[in-house]
């Protein structure tokens, strides 16, 4: 059974700092929710427990998984909250210690005793969490697991059940890279073009515009906010944001007021190759210090690697392509997403079940194989330069220190851009027949690396630079 993943799963928006504890949980919550009021016991709920397992528990202050799941059980849309409210919001909870469930009705609410953090790990996923319901009558619980990329399922989610949940069949069922390219083959089209008719069966060409570009605007507008915010990233460890410096010695003196006006002024600066390397890394680094404050990103497929897809695609469009509009910047989206949906369906993209080579090197292939498509590159070529991106993250681990989304989180998003854009440059001046790693093949190994690799290097902050350097260092 091929399971259906759109372009829209892949690339969703929320807030930071992470999709499997920060947007995972909150969206579990709003599942719970919905319980409850399918159940008949929203009413007469009394109190609400949470209880966070594994790797939720063990990072999960570091990244926010208790605001996440307090602000899912208030009804807050992480599309939709404006970023600034989320403290207040937080702040109203622990000084009242009452909650406004379902922002419909109070409930007393006690942080220290309500959210639960369990060490140990439920068998089905690294990721567990437990909602339970008091109510005069008994109690009601449910358990959902954050599988990654904001991704959230129950044990009971079978195969059967999968199948009832898919309305819709995609014309084009995709497994893995070898169906997609006998798609590309047999229709005369390219990745992007076999995307797009695939998402056409689920919804018409103006939503599918109108997504995808609010999709890319919010990245846009997420690289412009974190490269115009200055100061320490929140969390305990005193990062200083980077973005700020270093976009203020690139971007010279012509004036600007909005981000359509600043991309059109970064079009007009220097680029030699150092400079080029520096707005990569900048784009990129702006991204994940804005996720890193609980600030709007785009998942892409995860929020700790929410930076690598917008700094190619800004690299692509400020450096490389002067002309490009909309029509390039929706080509790049979907190819991204679907290099991303066959890595969820063959591997993970989750750093708690398979390290970072799960985020960062996913991300890095999304990118690198969108790059070369609208960069001329034939759907062979796009495969290969996915294959030499994620090749060359198989192994990394996922230690985040303090369990923050910060160090090396975010540097690791300007390594993945670079290693994208240099993927596509070695795929473009290939012959794919001349290829000896196909993309499958990469997939296959990674997943076998990720149930290979020790449970203490998939984010679990109990090994790597998180014990080798402790909060004291920074």
């Amino acid at each position: 059974m091929t399971e259906c993943i759109s372009v829209f799963d892949m690339l969703k928006i929320g807030v930071g700092p992470s999709s499997s504890h920060t947007l995972g949980p909150w969206r579990g919550a709003e599942r719970f929710l919905g319980e409850l009021y399918d159940e008949d016991i929203f009413k007469r709920v009394t109190r609400i427990k949470v209880d966070l397992y594994g790797s939720l528990s063990l990072t999960g202050k570091g990244h926010a998984t208790d605001f996440a799941v307090m602000l899912g059980l208030s009804g807050a849309d992480p599309e939709y909250i404006p970023v600034e409210d989320i403290h207040n919001v937080i702040e109203n909870i622990r000084l009242k210690s009452e909650l406004h469930l379902g922002n419909k009705k109070t409930i007393s609410f006690d942080i220290s005793q309500d959210i639960i953090f369990n060490r140990e790990f439920l068998p089905f996923h690294a990721n567990g969490f437990t909602f339970t319901a008091y109510h005069p009558k008994g109690e009601y619980t449910s358990t959902y697991y954050s599988i990654g990329g904001g991704f959230v399922v129950t044990e009971e989610r079978t195969i059967a059940k999968i199948k009832e949940e898919i309305k819709q069949s995609f014309p084009y069922l995709v497994n893995n890279a070898t169906e997609l390219l006998t798609y590309c083959h047999g229709l005369n089209k390219s990745i992007s073009e076999v995307v797009y008719e695939n998402e056409r069966s689920l919804r018409s060409e103006n939503d599918i515009h109108h997504e995808l570009m609010r999709i890319w605007n919010t990245m846009l507008e997420c690289m412009y906010t974190g490269c115009h915010t200055e100061g320490i990233l929140p969390g305990g460890l005193n990062v200083r944001r980077r973005a700020y410096d270093m976009h203020q010695k690139l971007i010279g003196p012509l004036p600007y007021s909005s981000p359509q006006e600043w991309l059109q002024v970064i079009r007009k600066t220097e680029v030699k190759f150092r400079q080029i390397l520096k707005w990569v890394s900048c784009f990129a680094l702006a991204v994940n210090e804005v996720n890193a404050s609980l600030g709007r990103v785009v998942t892409a497929p995860t929020n700790g690697s929410a930076g690598v897809i917008p700094a190619v695609l800004m690299y692509y469009i400020v450096i490389e392509n002067h002309e490009a509009d909309e029509n390039q910047i929706k080509q790049f989206l979907l190819v991204a997403g679907e290099i991303g949906s066959i890595f969820k369906k063959g591997a993970t993209i989750s750093a708690a079940m398979g390290g970072c080579q799960a985020e960062i090197g996913v991300s890095s292939a999304m990118a690198a194989a969108a790059l070369c498509e609208v960069m001329g590159g034939s759907p062979e070529q796009c495969l290969m330069a996915a294959e030499i991106a994620m090749e060359h993250h198989l192994g990394m681990t996922c230690d985040p220190i303090g369990g923050l989304v910060q160090i090396p989180c975010i540097e690791r998003n300007t390594m993945g851009a670079i290693k994208a854009i240099n993927a596509t440059e070695l795929a473009l001046e290939t012959d794919p027949r001349n290829a000896k790693v196909p993309l499958d093949k990469v997939v296959n190994t990674m997943w076998q690396t990720a149930k290979d690799m020790n449970n203490k290097y998939k984010e679990t902050s109990e090994g790597g630079l998180a014990v080798t350097v402790n909060n004291a260092d920074c």
